[in-house]
């Protein structure tokens, strides 16, 4: 329940990580923490953190030196995994100055780690070549319960700029925890917090503390926002006075930082013959503005994708390789394909920009704080006139109208965004004019999912029949996934257990899958049988539920009391069902219908006898939003009533 507890701090298209430690037996502040008598936590909180700090120090050449001290006592066997260290640096650039680790055991012995337990490992596995490694020491074999592991590591890096973050906490309890920084004279420091009042810092000269204790476990909940909308944290700028702006690399609002990332985009946006050429043989059938998009868009994210990192440390963790070069080689990363889109739709004199945005956390960026350091991804800005209509298109009042497409999803196609970015803030990275901008949240009606079944029942209780199901926008995009990524075996497998979910003992006699990408659609037809489904009684009384399968990713919240805010998305969904009545049978009693209306969504039940057959139609919609822990009672009244509806039979009755 408690996976990456640890706080992981990646918020740029690449990220410095780094920490302290030096040799022998444990540190004072190690054996200090291991005395620490903590709180008594519920069972299933695996580990407790004693202690959780990170000393930044600024030298006068600018350079930051970073000590991370950490130590953590593990509750139960699952907190095993959380005695790892690892220490990130660049190649390049970067450096492990030191690295060690410890173990108190619960007798007062203990077991020390250095340079023979650790290990160097590329930091993506993914990627080709990544100057990116991180030195690893782990103890998970070598500790128990009730035991401590501790460590220290110290790492040296050129920073871009002088921004940074820190999280005072992850899922995990934290007893104490804090952020050093050291400064040159006449540097200043200020911080903005978020999910907590206020931190102040305790200045000695230009050195500042920023600290929390006592913090409670943050257990995971369904449908709940991210940990990092949960857990306290702060942003840092730091900076020299005004007779050293030469190093000063901090930002004071986003169209700074739009001007610096667009001074490093705009240069590799090179338009050569190969490029204008494949722009036009793409677009030659094109009829609109929005068929040439499309057309340029699918060719891109169709690219491979790969991510080559070298030189990192001096600005290409955040600059995208020239378009020339990305399109000879037939591969990139995220910002790679947002510059040979680019400079594609240049040659068809098509204005776009770049939009650097964080993926994976739609609320993640928060806008009262400019830094490129909140990013982690770039997608691309696609001025269009006003004859392109699109649910992800979005108005600015210097840019006009602008279409938001993430070049790299390649199961998301043009007029569709992820959902993971859908409402988040972008930086529209446009010089001047650019800005942090929402990006747009399609309506439920864009992502929905239209089901008809047909289904003969027999008297005695087993059924036959046909499902189509109509997918369309992200919800077509959850269908195509599977459809793509699985075998043919495993996505078989997977119908045969979504059937067999809702109708035991179902048996899967054919299906066929349609995927219609450039529409953002998805169509499956499934055949089936279950020779179970209806109960025959006193051979006289049949009954069956009318709701033979689930809902797409069906949602049931059952706990009584709630922790944390609901998180709900933006979805439609339409089911009618028509079952043929076996002969001798009418329709005896059928649940009462619902129709519940809320704020954040609406559904109903509907029951029709029409020559033999009866008609079972449900309808669920959800609005993209997050419904407070004061509300709670409401959300999950509304989600009972609609797991008990789903479960309420039909009785037929012979005559």
């Amino acid at each position: 329940m408690f996976k990456n507890s640890r706080p992981i701090l990646i918020f740029s298209f690449t990220f410095i990580l780094a920490i302290n430690a030096f040799g022998g037996s444990p540190p004072s502040w190690l054996k200090q923490a291991s005395k620490i008598k903590t709180p008594t936590y519920e069972k299933d909180v695996p580990a407790v953190v004693l202690h959780n700090e990170q000393e930044t120090t600024v030298n006068e050449n600018g350079k930051i030196v970073t000590t991370e001290r950490y130590a953590i006592k593990l509750l139960n066997r699952e907190g095993r995994g959380f005695a790892r260290a690892r220490g990130f640096y660049l190649v390049s650039a970067g450096k492990v100055r030191d690295m060690e680790a410890w173990v108190v055991y619960q007798n007062g012995s203990n077991k020390d780690y250095g340079k023979k337990e650790t290990l160097d490992v590329i930091a993506d596995q993914d990627d080709v070549y990544n100057e990116g490694r991180v030195k690893v020491i782990d103890a998970s074999n070598d500790v128990n319960v009730g035991d401590v592991f501790g460590y220290t590591i110290e790492t040296e890096n050129p920073p871009l700029f002088y921004q940074d973050i820190w999280q005072f906490q992850g899922r995990l309890p934290t007893v104490n925890s804090r952020y050093v920084l050291n400064l040159p004279n006449n540097w200043t420091a200020s911080s903005v917090t978020f999910n907590h009042t206020d931190i102040k810092p305790t200045v000695s000269g230009s050195r500042y503390i920023w600290q929390l204790g006592n913090l409670p476990p943050i257990p995971p909940e369904p449908m709940a926002p991210s940990v990092m909308n949960l857990a306290p944290f702060m942003a840092v700028n730091f900076k020299p006075d005004e007779a050293n702006k030469g190093i000063n690399r901090t930002f004071n609002n986003w169209k700074e930082v739009s001007k610096w990332a667009t001074g490093l985009y705009d240069p590799q946006v090179v338009i050569n013959d190969e490029i204008a050429a494949k722009a036009r043989e793409l677009t030659a059938n094109a009829k609109t503005e929005l068929d040439k998009i499309k057309a340029i868009g699918t060719y891109v994210q169709n690219l491979q994708y790969i991510s080559i990192d070298i030189g990192v440390a001096y600005g290409n963790g955040y600059k995208p390789r020239a378009s020339d070069k990305v399109m000879s080689r037939g591969y990139g990363d995220c910002k790679d394909k947002a510059t040979l889109m680019r400079a594609m739709l240049q040659a068809l004199k098509i204005e776009s920009y770049p939009v650097a945005i964080y993926s994976g956390d739609p609320t993640f960026v928060r806008k009262e704080w400019a830094s490129p350091r909140q990013f982690n991804h770039c997608i691309i800005a696609v001025r269009v006139s006003k004859e392109t209509e699109s649910p992800t298109v979005i108005e600015n009042e210097k840019l006009g109208r602008l279409l938001i497409f993430d070049a790299t999803d390649d199961m998301t196609p043009v007029g569709d965004l992820p959902d993971y970015l859908q409402g988040s803030y972008g930086l529209v990275m446009a010089g001047e004019n650019g800005n942090l901008l929402e990006m747009p949240t399609t309506p439920p009606e864009n992502n929905s999912l239209e089901r008809t079944i047909e289904v003969k029942v027999a008297e005695n209780g087993s059924i036959a029949g046909k499902i189509h199901e109509a997918t369309s926008g992200q919800s077509s995009r959850y269908e195509r996934t599977m459809f793509r990524r699985l075998s043919k075996s495993d996505y078989q497998k997977m119908i045969e257990r979504w059937l067999t979910t809702g109708a035991t003992a179902a048996k899967l006699v054919n299906f066929t899958p349609k995927d219609n990408h450039l529409d953002a659609s998805f169509d499956l037809k499934v055949e089936f049988s279950a020779p179970t489904y209806g109960q025959l009684m006193q051979n006289r009384l049949l009954i069956f539920k009318p709701a033979i399968v689930n809902r797409s990713r069906s949602i049931y919240l059952t706990d009584k009391e709630r922790t944390h805010p609901v998180s709900l998305e933006s979805n439609s969904f339409n089911e009618t069902a028509v079952f043929e009545l076996p002969k001798g049978f009418i329709v005896d009693e059928v649940p009462d219908e619902v129709s519940l209306d809320t704020s954040f969504g609406k559904y109903s039940t509907s029951y029709e006898v029409k020559e033999g057959k009866l008609i079972f139609k449900r309808s669920l919609v959800t609005n993209r939003t997050i419904v407070p822990t004061e509300k709670y009672n409401i959300v999950r009244d509304f989600y009972s009533k609609i797991r008990d509806a789903e479960q309420s039979p039909v009785v037929l009755l012979r005559k």
